[in-house]
């Protein structure tokens, strides 16, 4: 993908781990929005220094990778809903990560987000990893708008 995403459009420089554009050690996660509106989705190759074992994405990757991506559809919804030209800070309130089977390195993984529930500042959201055609790992998250004071408020 060659356009921008939302990390690179609306926080370019942010530092965050998985997602941020300008953190040159992190995953830089990109996300986009997809043609339908409703899901974001995401292209991520994974490296070795990645693996928990020869071949195989460590967990707590694949939780970054879930976490930042499904935190980043939050934020594009509540934007969109609210018709905002600039997505509200959004931080991850709580979150659960199944890993159904392991995830291979070999090729890209995808992502894939979409909102489930939304009220307010907050948004219920689900995603997926996928790895050769296979759903390796799911997030279900509850992703809050946050407000100044908050010490995450500024960061984008």
């Amino acid at each position: 993908m060659t356009s921008k995403s939302i990390q690179e459009t609306y926080a370019p420089n942010l530092a965050c781990f998985g997602c941020g554009p300008k953190n040159e050690k992190g995953l830089q996660i990109r996300s986009f929005p997809a043609s339908d509106g409703d899901e974001v989705v995401a292209e991520w190759q994974p490296e070795t220094h990645h693996e928990s074992f020869t071949g195989m994405l460590s967990g707590g990757i694949v939780g970054t990778l879930l976490d930042c991506h499904c935190n980043w559809t939050a934020a594009w919804h509540l934007m969109r809903q609210a018709g905002l030209n600039h997505p509200p800070c959004t931080v991850t309130a709580e979150y659960t990560i199944k890993l159904k089977r392991p995830t291979p390195t070999d090729l890209p993984v995808k992502l894939i987000a979409r909102v489930v529930e939304s009220q307010g500042d907050r948004a219920v959201v689900e995603g997926e990893l996928i790895a050769h055609d296979q759903v390796t790992a799911t997030c279900r998250g509850i992703f809050v708008a946050v407000k100044p004071g908050h010490p995450a408020y500024h960061r984008w």
